[in-house]
């Protein structure tokens, strides 16, 4: 059953996605946090960023607006807005995080997990059973913690590789939760092997 804290458009999201005769075994949200590894990141980031910007836009609009009066090079400080808005940008991303953990629910079935991540859009990841093997969890004294199912890889601008961990993050009793996912990786394993028909050299007639 979907857990009553859920807000009811989430609630409706994740019905719409269940497929016909599946069965949800848990439902959670992430604890809320304003600094996570990313948004940290992009905060501290963003102080010397945001703190250059301003000062270059500063010092050039000092340099031309009040020593050469207007001219065309007046406008050659506003350059460096843009600037200062992505370092405003980078000094919310602790903002953004708060709000997206608002918006995200991750959910356990009898068929798979799926995580239902908010934002602008939401992003929507099903798990599949054999996804669910070889989990394992980040967990903290009191219990929250993260249980990584998988990996997300890529390459940014410069070329350099990116990872980012995929699975569900600050969650309560995060011990209960790697369970439930790995019984259901070993309940789909044991289906699996019993399909199988029996290789023992037979060779078999059909009619």
């Amino acid at each position: 059953m979907l857990t009553n804290s859920f807000p009811r458009k989430m609630q409706e999201l994740v019905n719409s996605e269940l497929e016909i005769g599946e069965r949800v075994v848990w439902s959670g949200m992430p604890r809320p946090a304003f600094f996570t590894p990313s948004s940290t990141g992009a905060f501290l980031f963003g102080i010397p960023w945001t703190a250059f910007a301003v000062f270059w836009t500063v010092m050039a609009g000092a340099g031309t607006w009040f020593t050469t009066g207007f001219s065309v090079f007046s406008l050659f400080p506003l350059f460096g807005i843009p600037f200062i808005l992505i370092g405003f940008g980078m000094l919310s991303a602790p903002v953004f995080s708060y709000t997206r953990s608002r918006k995200t629910a991750y959910v356990i079935t009898d068929r798979r997990a799926i995580s239902f991540e908010g934002g602008r859009s939401t992003v929507i990841r099903s798990f599949p059973p054999e996804k669910l093997t070889s989990i394992y969890r980040n967990e903290k004294r009191n219990g929250f913690g993260d249980v990584i199912i998988d990996y997300k890889q890529w390459r940014d601008s410069d070329g350099d590789r990116q990872s980012e961990q995929l699975g569900f993050m600050r969650i309560p009793n995060a011990r209960d939760v790697e369970r439930l996912l790995k019984d259901l990786g070993r309940r789909a394993k044991r289906m699996e092997i019993q399909r199988k028909p029996e290789d023992d050299g037979s060779i078999y007639s059909w009619r």
